[in-house]
């Protein structure tokens, strides 16, 4: 079990943090998200594991002026 932005999920042994996003149903891009209090950028989302018990925030990208 983890638990993403305050609601517990399943997890399974091995899961990266592509496969979490792509089980998700949001359509934000996320250029950064935060696992157990460690910021995990894009380009690691694919070999980035996620621990059991994890505690993750997602980061959405903000665009303004």
């Amino acid at each position: 079990m983890i638990i993403l932005n305050g609601d517990e999920r399943p997890w399974r042994e091995g899961m990266t943090v592509t496969e979490l996003l792509k089980g998700l149903d949001d359509d934000h891009d996320y250029a950064v998200i935060r696992v157990n209090g460690k910021y995990v950028s894009k380009p690691h989302f694919d070999a980035y594991q996620i621990p059991d018990k994890a505690e993750i925030y997602l980061i959405p990208m903000v665009v303004g002026g």
